[in-house]
């Protein structure tokens, strides 16, 4: 374990909710979960706009320490216990906090009326396909890194996500397999109905509706 040099004068803060500490803190009792919800917490506080969701892909397999396989499941437990909600849209998967702002947000996108892909970036950068592959799968040689780049054009984020993980847990650490689980969903649809093309790469602006409540920040 490394030594931590401690905080410096110039460090910013987050802010959690109270709740967070006289209820959450002492249920959770897996790393997993009690990591992925303070990453949401930290990235979600430093996002812009009127609601702020993170998709699979924006929670960073380095800096939280964790397979991609364990985030998945920590978000599962977080979203089972209540502290943060699940939203599907198309082929994209979305979390928000369960909260009042967070309620409008699922709403919002199950309606149509917000994109969450139009929204102000975190202020680190997003890991990427390529980092994914090689921290899950292995080395990043030319020919992948042509196939991933590829697969991007091709197929949403989160689908290139759940494709490498089923890939490690089936124990076939290869890109050959997660392009069949690709070509797969596109043909036949993930969830048992072929997608409409513009459900993959499609985006729809944010405009004002009944949730204009929730549009000042908190």
């Amino acid at each position: 374990m490394s030594s931590f040099r401690g905080f410096t004068d110039s460090e910013s803060f987050t802010e959690l909710p109270d709740k967070f500490f006289d209820h959450l803190l002492k249920e959770i009792k897996d790393a997993d979960e009690l990591k992925v919800t303070f990453y949401f917490l930290w990235r979600a506080g430093h996002m812009e706009g009127p609601f702020r969701a993170l998709s699979k892909m924006d929670f960073d397999v380095k800096q939280l320490g964790l397979a991609a396989e364990e985030i998945t499941r920590g978000l599962e437990k977080a979203v089972r216990r209540g502290s943060l909600l699940k939203v599907q849209k198309d082929a994209a998967v979305y979390f928000l906090l369960n909260s009042p702002r967070g309620r409008a947000g699922v709403q919002a996108i199950e309606s149509g009326k917000w994109d969450p892909r139009a929204q102000s970036a975190p202020p680190i950068e997003r890991p990427n396909v390529f980092k994914l592959y090689e921290e899950n799968i292995g080395p990043l040689t030319p020919l992948i890194a042509d196939a991933l780049k590829d697969a991007e054009g091709l197929y949403a984020d989160e689908w290139i996500v759940e494709a490498i993980e089923l890939a490690v847990k089936n124990n076939k650490r290869n890109w050959k397999y997660c392009e069949a689980i690709l070509k797969r969903w596109k043909e036949e649809g993930r969830h048992g109905k072929k997608d409409q093309p513009d459900a993959v790469k499609g985006s729809e602006r944010y405009t004002k509706s009944e949730f204009a409540e929730y549009l000042k920040r908190d």
